[in-house]
C-alpha cells in the first residue's frame, strides 16, 4: 500500500472510531475537516464510500455546535488545549458581583423558556421515523498547529433514526455548499457497536420516557454523560443538554425539564445580544469552562424565546496565542421536522 493509501486508511479509521474516544470540548469538528480533506486530497476528490463516522454522547456541540454533523463525525483524537485550566488567581469583588448577577439573570431567562417551551406544540415521532434537521454551520478549516480560519457557511442536513433497537447505522447527513464535507453526498452515521436508545441514540420515545423534574434530570445527566478529558462534568452535562435541545424532538414537558435543569448547572450565565451563524440576533445563555478553556452559547430569539443557534468558543490557548474569546465553530438550526425515509426533505426545505 502506497503512503497515501496508508493515510486515507488511517483517517477513515479515526472517523469510525468507538464513540467513547471523545473529544474536548471545541476541538471536533477542526479535527473533523482536517480528517475529511485528507480523504479528499488522497481520492482525488471522488466519492468516498466510506464507513460514516461513529457517533458521540455529543449531538451538536457547537453544538459546536452542529448539528449531529460535526458530533457524530468527530474522531478519536483525544487531545487538550496546550495550556489549559490552572489557577488564574483571585476574581475581583466587582467581577464576582457582576457575574453573581448574569447568572440570577440566566436562571431568571431559563424558566421563561421552559414556560414558552411547554406552549409548543410538537407531534409524536413514531419509531419507524426520522427526524430531520436543517441546519447553516461554520467551522474551524485551519490546520491542527495553527491559527483558527473560521470556513464559509455551509448547510447541513441530518435524518435521526427513531428506531429503539439497538443500531449501527443511527442516521444519515448531508452537507452542501463550499467548505461542505463531500458535499451532495449523502452518508450513514454509523457505529462500530449497536447502540441502543439512549444519550448516543437520543429517540423521540426514550427522550419522553426522562424524568421532568429538574434535580432528577439533572442528576441523571451528570451519573451518564462521558467527560472528555480536560473538561469538567459541569460542561459535559450544559453541552450534553444543549445537543439534545437543538438536534433532536421531543415531548414539551421533556424540553421545559431540559431548560430548568441547565438552570440549576453552576456557570451558566446570560448574555443580552448575541447572533448566529444566521445573522439573527437573540439573546444567549452561556458557560464558561475553565478546566478545557472553552465557552458554549445558546442563542434565542428575544420575543418567542424559540432556540435560534449555538456557538463555541476557545477562551485561551497558549500554542495558538489565543488569549481572549475565540469562535471555532457556530450553527443556526433553520427547520426541524418528521420524515418518513432518510433523504426525505420536509416541506419547505430548500430544493
Amino acid at each position: 500500500m502506497n503512503a497515501d493509501g496508508r493515510r486515507t486508511e488511517d483517517a477513515l479509521e479515526l472517523l469510525s472510531a468507538p464513540a467513547e474516544w471523545d473529544l474536548p470540548p471545541g476541538r471536533h469538528l477542526h479535527y473533523k475537516d482536517v480528517l475529511m480533506q485528507q480523504i479528499d486530497q488522497d481520492l482525488g476528490h471522488a466519492p468516498v464510500p466510506a464507513p460514516a463516522p461513529a457517533p458521540r454522547r455529543r449531538l451538536t456541540r457547537p453544538a459546536i455546535l452542529v448539528p449531529l454533523a460535526s458530533t457524530v463525525l468527530a474522531g478519536a483524537l483525544a487531545l487538550t488545549l496546550t495550556g489549559t485550566g490552572g489557577d488564574h488567581g483571585p476574581v475581583p469583588a466587582d467581577r464576582a458581583a457582576t457575574g453573581s448577577a448574569h447568572a440570577q439573570s440566566a436562571s431568571l431567562t431559563l424558566h421563561r423558556i421552559a414556560v414558552a417551551a411547554m406552549a409548543s406544540d410538537v407531534t409524536p415521532v413514531r419509531d419507524d421515523q426520522f427526524v430531520y434537521v436543517r441546519s447553516l454551520t461554520v467551522s474551524n478549516k485551519g490546520t491542527f498547529e495553527g491559527p483558527v480560519k473560521l470556513g464559509a457557511p455551509h448547510t447541513v442536513e441530518t435524518w435521526t433514526s427513531q428506531d429503539p433497537r439497538p443500531l449501527k447505522t443511527l442516521g444519515w447527513i448531508r452537507e452542501s455548499g463550499k467548505d461542505a464535507v463531500m458535499p451532495g453526498e449523502t452518508i450513514p452515521i454509523e457505529s462500530t457497536d449497536a447502540v441502543p436508545a439512549g444519550i448516543d441514540h437520543p429517540t423521540y420515545t426514550w427522550l419522553s420516557s426522562l424524568p421532568t423534574n429538574p434535580d432528577a434530570l439533572l442528576a441523571l445527566l451528570r451519573r451518564d454523560v462521558r467527560v472528555s478529558d480536560g473538561e469538567s462534568r459541569e460542561q459535559a452535562v450544559f453541552s450534553l443538554i444543549g445537543d439534545l435541545l437543538s438536534q433532536t424532538l421531543m415531548p414539551p414537558r421533556n424540553t421545559a425539564a431540559l431548560y430548568k435543569a441547565a438552570a440549576r448547572i453552576p456557570g451558566v450565565k446570560e448574555i443580552p445580544d448575541a447572533v448566529d451563524v444566521a445573522g439573527r440576533h437573540g439573546i444567549a445563555i452561556t458557560r464558561e469552562d475553565a478546566s478545557s478553556a472553552t465557552r458554549d452559547e445558546w442563542i434565542f430569539d428575544k420575543h418567542s424565546l424559540a432556540f435560534l443557534g449555538a456557538r463555541g468558543f476557545i477562551t485561551h490557548d497558549k500554542q495558538k496565542g489565543i488569549t481572549s474569546d475565540t469562535l471555532m465553530g457556530s450553527t443556526a438550526v433553520l427547520q426541524r421536522a418528521v420524515v418518513d425515509r432518510h433523504g426525505e426533505k420536509a416541506a419547505g426545505a430548500d430544493s
